[in-house]
């Protein structure tokens, strides 16, 4: 059973939506950052960032989305990419790029709030590799 005492080890359809459209929202952007579009060497360019970053953000990004449509590590997937997101928060931040800083946060804040809603499922992966 676990530890947020809901005996049913499905995911609600809330929590799987929110699950989907991150997955696809971090799937989108590391394939972009994957393909080498152009926008976003630009912007990793502008930001002082070199491609071999780029590169490794957007295998980070697509193998959250991958682990976001795992139900058994969505929740820890969901806490990874809010973490990461941090960086991009970060980065617009610095660089006064108010619209995109926006969506960071919040993409950053569904993701969080997604881990957090999964966080017995995370002590459970936590407990199994003790």
């Amino acid at each position: 059973m676990p530890l947020n005492g809901n005996c049913s080890m499905e995911p609600s359809i809330h929590t799987r939506i929110v699950s989907y459209v991150l997955a696809l929202i971090f799937a989108t952007s590391g394939g972009a950052k994957l393909l080498s579009l152009p926008f976003e060497v630009e912007a990793f360019e502008r930001w002082g960032y070199s491609p071999v970053f780029m590169y490794t953000i957007g295998i980070l990004e697509v193998i959250g989305a991958i682990g976001l449509l795992a139900p058994r590590v969505s929740a820890l997937a969901s806490f990874c990419l809010a973490l990461l997101m941090l960086g991009a928060i970060t980065t617009h931040l610095i660089h006064g790029e108010w619209p995109m800083l926006v969506v960071a946060v919040a993409i950053a804040f569904a993701a969080g709030c997604r881990g957090w809603s999964g966080r017995a499922d995370i002590r459970n992966l936590v407990g199994a590799f003790r």
